[in-house]
C-alpha cells in the first residue's frame, strides 16, 4: 500500500507530501486516453507524482516493441532515465541506467525497436510538439534484437507508410 506523510499543502502552496509507493499500485493507463503527451497511439503512462504548482509531472512511459517517438519540441524540459529495454536516439543505443534530456531544441525521432520503458520527469507542459508528415516518412535506424522486435517494427512501418501516426 502506498504510503503518503505531511501536509499536502504547505504555506509556498507546493505539495510536501512524503510518498512511497510500490509500482503494483498505480496502474497502467493509455496515453491516447490520458492526453498528457499528445504522441502517436501506443503509448502507456503511469503518473507517480504531480505537482499543479510546480507544474512537474513524475511517470513511467512505456513504449511498445517497434515505436518511434516523433522528432518534437516542449516548451518545458523533460529527464528521462531509461529502465527496461531500448531507447535509441542522437545516434547511441541506451539501454537501462542510459539518461536524456530534451527541452525546447527538437529532438529526436526516437526509436524503440525491442520496446522500451522510462522514468521520465516532465518540468512544465509534456505535451510534445511534432509534425505527422516527418513523422509518416520517417525510416527505422535500428534493427530489433528480437522477435517481438522485429515483428513490431513491421507493424509500425506499415501503420506509417498507410498514414496512420
Amino acid at each position: 500500500m502506498a504510503e503518503t506523510r505531511g501536509a499536502a499543502q504547505s504555506a509556498d502552496g507546493f505539495d510536501h507530501t512524503f510518498k512511497a509507493i510500490h509500482d503494483h499500485e498505480v496502474p497502467w493507463e493509455s496515453d491516447d486516453v490520458r492526453g498528457l503527451l499528445t504522441l502517436p497511439p501506443g503509448v502507456q503512462v503511469k503518473v507517480l507524482n504531480y505537482d499543479p504548482k510546480m507544474k512537474r509531472i513524475d511517470m513511467k512511459q512505456r513504449f511498445p516493441p517497434g515505436y518511434v517517438e516523433p522528432a518534437h519540441t516542449h516548451k518545458r524540459w523533460h529527464s528521462i532515465l531509461v529502465t527496461k529495454g531500448r531507447m535509441c536516439v542522437a545516434g547511441k543505443d541506451l539501454r537501462p541506467g542510459d539518461y536524456v534530456f530534451g527541452w525546447d531544441i527538437p529532438h529526436g525521432p526516437y526509436e524503440y525497436p525491442d520496446g522500451c520503458e522510462v522514468f521520465i520527469v516532465y518540468m512544465g507542459d509534456a505535451t510534445h510538439v511534432w509534425e505527422k508528415g516527418s513523422h509518416l516518412g520517417h525510416r527505422n535506424v535500428w534493427k530489433a534484437e528480437t522477435d517481438e522486435g522485429r515483428k513490431g517494427v513491421a507493424e509500425h512501418t506499415e501503420r506509417r507508410k498507410a498514414g496512420k501516426a
